[in-house]
């Protein structure tokens, strides 16, 4: 915000790319990530996709940041706490959950669009929780999906995952199923901490894949466009 209310960066310029930023602050490049959709959430920035982002608007005095819960934030915390509950649910699962939970991963895999594919993670992840039998830690979870939704940059930054088609890893799931039908509380703590590490690396991912998909389309709108003239 500093830099753009002093000019630095100019209302409808475009902002140096991530790397710039990055190398400037001295910051990983998730950080700058997570910094730019809070600004495009606050409407101060526009990002264009296979573009980069533009400056909107400046910000009053006593406009200060407004930053919420990230969805790097919220998938680290699920990581630290998901991890434990994995381990907790694997001396507590029923047979009739163990039965379960391939159901769910087959619907995940078996959905049509990231959306239900997302609503049977939802479903894996609860399951999961409440087999630790502890209300407390199947509301904390529950809570994180609900964040998911309501906090303006995590909202955000899954439905750019959406759009690049990001869905759940089937095998990242089967790695945790397996764990808890051995009933082995160490190894689905490591089962789950891999899958949500990865889940960071798969949001990472998401923002880049829709812009390489925008370059993409360009490529082949130019190499179209240069077959019809070659044609007349």
């Amino acid at each position: 915000m500093d830099r753009i209310n002093d000019g630095t960066y100019p209302v409808g310029g475009r902002m140096p790319a991530e790397r710039e930023i990055s190398a400037e602050f001295n910051v990983s490049r998730p950080t700058v990530r997570e910094a730019i959709i809070a600004l495009e959430v606050q409407g101060v920035v526009e990002v264009r996709v296979g573009s980069g982002a533009y400056v909107r608007r400046q910000t009053g005095r006593r406009e200060a940041p407004g930053f919420g819960v990230t969805a790097f934030e919220l998938t680290e915390a699920r990581l630290l706490f998901e991890s434990e509950a994995a381990a907790l649910a694997a001396t507590n699962i029923t047979d009739e959950e163990l039965d379960e939970l391939p159901l769910l991963v087959a619907r995940m895999d078996a959905a049509g669009d990231p959306a239900a594919a997302e609503e049977a993670d939802r479903d894996f992840h609860m399951l999961i929780a409440r087999a630790t039998r502890n209300a407390a830690i199947a509301k904390t979870i529950e809570a994180f999906w609900e964040m998911r939704q309501s906090a303006p940059e995590c909202a955000l930054l899954h439905e750019k995952a959406r759009n690049a088609q990001v869905k759940p890893v089937i095998q990242e799931h089967m790695g945790i199923v397996e764990a808890l039908q051995a009933r082995d509380p160490a190894r689905a703590r490591t089962a789950m901490r891999e899958h949500l590490g990865a889940v960071i690396e798969h949001l990472l991912f998401a923002t880049e894949e829709e812009a390489i998909e925008r370059a993409r389309q360009q490529a082949r709108s130019t190499r179209d466009r240069f077959v019809r003239v070659v044609s007349i």
